[in-house]
C-alpha cells in the first residue's frame, strides 16, 4: 500500500510521494523543477484556458519548449516515489512510466496541430490522451523484454 500512497501523491504533485518516503532534498530538486517548468510553460494558464473550453487561447499561451520537460520530470517523479516505496520490484518495471512520458512528450509536441474528430485538443487533453497508448505499450514492451529474457 506504501508503494501506490507515493504513487499518487507524485500524482497529485511531483515531490510529495519523494516527502512521503522521506526522501527531503529529491522531493525538494522535483517540487522546484515541477515549478518552473510550470512558472515557464504557462502551464496554469494553458490549464484554465483548457478547461474553459478556450484551446486556441490555451495553444497560444502555452511556451512548448519548457512544457516539453513537464512530462519527464512529472513521470520519473511517479516512479522515483512508486520505486522508493518498495514499488516496481519487478525488471523493466520503469518501461510504462518512462514510455508515457515520451507519449505524453509527443502528444505536447503535437498539440497545437493535431486534431481528434475535427476537434484541435490542444496542449493540456492531446498530451493527456497519450498517456493511455503510452502506458499500453510501456507495459507490452515491459512484457515481451521479460518474456524474451527468460
Amino acid at each position: 500500500m506504501k508503494a501506490k500512497e507515493a504513487l499518487f501523491w507524485s500524482i497529485a504533485f511531483p515531490g510529495f510521494g519523494q516527502f512521503l518516503n522521506g526522501k527531503y532534498v529529491k522531493g525538494i530538486v522535483l517540487l522546484l523543477l515541477e515549478l518552473l517548468v510550470n512558472i515557464m510553460a504557462n502551464f496554469n494558464l494553458v490549464i484554465i484556458s483548457s478547461f474553459h473550453g478556450d484551446i486556441h487561447k490555451a495553444v497560444s499561451e502555452a511556451n512548448l519548449q519548457w512544457l516539453m520537460f513537464y512530462p519527464c520530470i512529472y513521470f520519473f517523479a511517479m516512479w522515483d516515489a512508486y520505486k522508493d516505496a518498495g514499488g516496481g520490484k519487478e525488471p523493466y518495471s520503469f518501461l510504462p512510466f518512462a514510455i508515457t512520458a515520451y507519449f505524453v512528450t509527443l502528444g505536447i509536441i503535437f498539440s497545437a496541430k493535431i486534431k481528434l474528430f475535427g476537434v484541435l485538443l490542444g496542449p493540456l487533453w492531446l498530451p493527456m490522451l497519450g498517456a493511455i497508448p503510452g502506458i499500453v505499450v510501456g507495459l507490452a514492451l515491459k512484457k515481451v523484454i521479460i518474456k524474451r529474457s527468460a
